[in-house]
């Protein structure tokens, strides 16, 4: 089963890897919206690092959101994905391999780039750190309830505006505690709701993405 789940990630990346534009878009678009937020809100200081972590964490939000099209769509387009559900390994330790893929590739830059964006808002050391924190707990699970909505909606004309219906309303409490953590005066508290939104979603969206797969596919 580990040679099956590691061999997931690894074709998934390598697919990542040659349609690098896909990839890049969601980054740049992740870039762009923080980058110009601060341009339009105006230079006061100490407005800019109040909403420095809300818009940094909306503009990732955002951008995890416009990757979710492409989660499943090839896989079911040349029949990757029926193969995937039929063979004789988990179903739910596949998909959950194809949304670890899918982190890495959309979730880890956009982490790497917060402290960049967050100097454009003057946040200081202590809250950029927060920030990182928050995201490396946050993103993953933009990336688990929105593999539920990919799979949902799969094959569904119009399916990129369902999927927004559907995972913005599970989207909130994720935004509110991450963005939270950056501006409260003890970030623990949040980080820790975002721990046990992580451990409920690890848990149980990978079974409920394989469930959604089936239904689409039948």
């Amino acid at each position: 089963m580990l040679t099956a789940f590691l061999g997931v990630i690894r074709r998934d990346l390598l697919l990542a890897l040659r349609n690098r534009a896909d990839v890049l878009s969601s980054v740049f678009f992740f870039v762009i919206v923080a980058a110009l937020a601060p341009l339009g809100l105006g230079p006061e200081p100490a407005m800019l690092r109040t909403i420095g972590p809300g818009m940094v964490w909306i503009a990732a939000l955002l951008s995890s959101m416009l990757a979710l099209g492409r989660l499943f769509a090839q896989d079911h387009a040349d029949g990757t994905l029926e193969q995937l559900l039929l063979s004789p390994e988990p179903a739910t330790l596949l998909v959950a391999g194809k949304i670890l893929a899918h982190w890495l590739t959309t979730g880890i830059p956009l982490i790497i780039l917060s402290p960049l964006l967050a100097l454009q808002f003057g946040l200081p050391a202590e809250q950029v750190a927060t920030l990182m924190a928050s995201l490396a707990l946050g993103t993953p699970i933009l990336s688990l309830i929105g593999a539920i909505g990919a799979a949902l909606t799969l094959g569904v004309r119009g399916g990129g505006v369902l999927i927004a219906l559907l995972v913005l309303p599970l989207y909130v409490p994720v935004l509110i505690f991450g963005a939270g953590a950056a501006v409260a005066p003890d970030p623990q508290s949040h980080l820790f709701l975002l721990g046990g939104l992580l451990a409920a979603a690890v848990a149980l969206a990978p079974w409920a993405t394989a469930a959604a797969l089936r239904i689409a596919l039948e």
